[in-house]
């Protein structure tokens, strides 16, 4: 036979290979067993409620530093211990004094009698047993520039800082849930376009400018600040204001009014004026009153810390914010998480799970000041990013100035597995954030599928911000949030007073609860730990933005 001759059954062969499927790679294991079980235990059996409504009903809102915060501290850390986890500990770190508040009043005096709603900033001074009255003013201060046209003028008045504006959203807005072409369209990578730069660069002004504001403001005699709310329909959306450093100038009273009020104010204060040039109508009266103390005799803020020991080296974390702003009781944002957090970790304990890796649960103060918490956890534990010394920025917080050169690891930066976060609202889990880790795809997406029923089912590559991952995220550790649907999270309970139980829906926590108790036993039980991204590296020119959250 000539050489270049091919027998009929070597063709035959080579066409029946031909149409054998391409190898495909191995797929991510499932242990359906423990499915079923965690479903059964966290669907009929959950106890994610309770623990919400203690959090937010019975504690109330938590701000760092607070009385409050200190309590839930210490009652989530005995919880967590009673349930069979091990080392449940507080962790502190150098936060700053506390602040809380127990009254807030506003009433117009002229030219009618009536009560407004308006609530205090966080860290805002009291104005003392008796209150102040005063004359309401509309100033336009907006940088130093500003001060001298002010300066001798704005004694024994109640500054409006705000223009009017028209209402957006007064109506009940629904609940919002995606759907499913807004899920498709999540799986679609964005290359994102370079914001980072100018948002730093806003952020460290507006706080520089604040400082200012607030010794000038204090100099000139003023009584109180009142800004509008960002939101409508009576919803009073608001932060912090004054200073957290013990002995530093908290400014004078400040507060935030609900829109449709401040808006009334405003309308009366720009009435036209008659030809003498003087008002044709009798002035703004007000009279204010706040119930405020700062706390100076703990500066440290703490985490709640407690974990199921492994059998082997390696650490999975989950993790949520605990603190919360003031004005509602921090039920969606985030008592809900940590209730999700604590029940997924409940539900292993009550199947008594034996994971390869050490499950920790850790429940985060300070993440509304920056991430503070999360972030004093890993620098202590995980890895840290050198801090600029730029003198220009020696003003700054530590958490505000750039971050340059390479990680610093620290030992258990080799062997951590994956951080798993839930911090938006109440709503179900709809999917995860890979945080651009290519390489979790497949494995999330499998982790996923027995979930497919109940609604989670997206994997998609971007990136999100503004929560606790970013902390992990930022060392080269793996840490994702999930995908929630929004419900009204952004439109109506974000650091507003309607943040309270009646906007949770609990078969949305039971569902995240089981979705994070499998995800968390997965990955304890992997062979290996989850892929990574490249280390980052942190240059002059490739700093990262101020987190959107603070």
């Amino acid at each position: 036979m000539p050489r270049n001759a091919i027998s009929a059954s070597t063709l035959v062969g080579v066409a029946l290979w031909m149409l054998l499927p391409a190898a495909a790679p191995a797929q991510e294991p499932v242990d359906w067993v423990m499915v079923n079980k965690i479903r059964d235990e966290g669907l009929h059996r959950s106890q994610v409620m309770s623990i919400l409504e203690h959090l937010a009903d019975e504690i109330g809102p938590r701000l760092t530093g607070s009385p409050q915060m200190k309590e839930a501290n210490e009652w989530t850390r005995q919880q967590l211990a009673d349930w069979g986890l091990e080392d449940a500990r507080l962790e502190g770190y150098e936060f700053g004094r506390g602040w809380s508040f127990s009254r807030a009043s506003v009433h117009m005096l002229s030219p009618r009698q009536m009560p407004l709603l308006a609530l205090p900033v966080a860290w805002t001074p009291g104005t003392g047993k008796k209150g102040v009255r005063g004359e309401a003013e509309k100033v336009e201060i907006e940088s130093e520039k500003d001060f001298d046209k002010y300066r001798g003028k704005l004694a024994g008045k109640i500054l409006f800082f705000d223009d009017s504006r028209e209402l957006q959203d007064a109506g009940e807005p629904a609940l919002q849930r995606f759907s499913g072409g807004e899920l498709d369209e999540l799986e679609v990578f964005e290359i994102p376009g370079d914001r980072r730069p100018s948002f730093r660069e806003r952020g460290r002004k507006r706080w520089r400018f604040s400082r200012k504001l607030n010794d000038f403001l204090v100099e000139e005699k003023a009584l109180a600040k009142v800004e509008i709310s960002s939101r409508d329909g009576g919803l009073v959306r608001l932060g912090g204001g004054g200073s957290r450093e013990p002995g530093g100038n908290p400014g004078i009273p400040s507060l935030v009014m609900a829109a449709e009020h401040y808006n009334w104010i405003v309308r009366l204060l720009d009435t036209a004026e008659d030809g003498d040039g003087e008002s044709s109508r009798p002035p703004v009266e007000l009279e204010i009153e706040v119930a405020a103390r700062f706390h100076d005799r703990d500066t440290q803020a703490y985490n709640t810390v407690a974990e199921i020991p492994g059998s082997g080296p390696g650490l999975v974390m989950a993790g949520a914010h605990l603190d919360s702003w003031h004005a509602g009781t921090g039920a969606t944002d985030n008592a809900a998480g940590c209730a999700v957090v604590m029940e997924a970790v409940r539900i292993l304990k009550a199947l008594g799970v034996e994971p390869r890796r050490t499950i920790r649960v850790a429940l985060w103060s300070g993440e509304e000041q920056g991430l503070l918490g999360s972030r004093a956890f890993v620098s202590e534990h995980l890895g840290t990013v050198p801090v600029s010394d730029d003198p220009k920025q020696q003003d700054l917080p530590e958490w505000m100035r750039d971050l340059e050169g390479e990680v610093e690891v620290k030992p258990d930066h080799e062997t951590f597995s994956a951080y798993f976060n839930l911090d938006n609202g109440s709503g179900r889990i709809r999917g995860i954030w890979a945080q651009e880790n290519a390489a979790v795809v497949p494995i999330f997406e499998a982790w996923l599928q027995p979930f497919h029923d109940l609604g989670a089912d997206t994997v998609t590559t971007r990136n999100t911000r503004g929560t606790d991952h970013q902390s992990y995220d930022r060392v080269g550790l793996p840490g994702f949030q999930f995908i929630q649907d929004g419900l009204d999270y952004r439109s109506r309970t974000h650091h507003t007073n309607f943040d309270v139980l009646d906007h949770v829906v609990r078969e949305d926590l039971m569902q995240a609860s089981v979705v994070m108790a499998s995800f968390l036993y997965h990955a304890a039980m992997r062979d290996e730990p989850l892929p990574r991204k490249p280390m980052p590296r942190y240059e002059t020119e490739d700093k990262p933005a101020l987190d959107e959250e603070s």
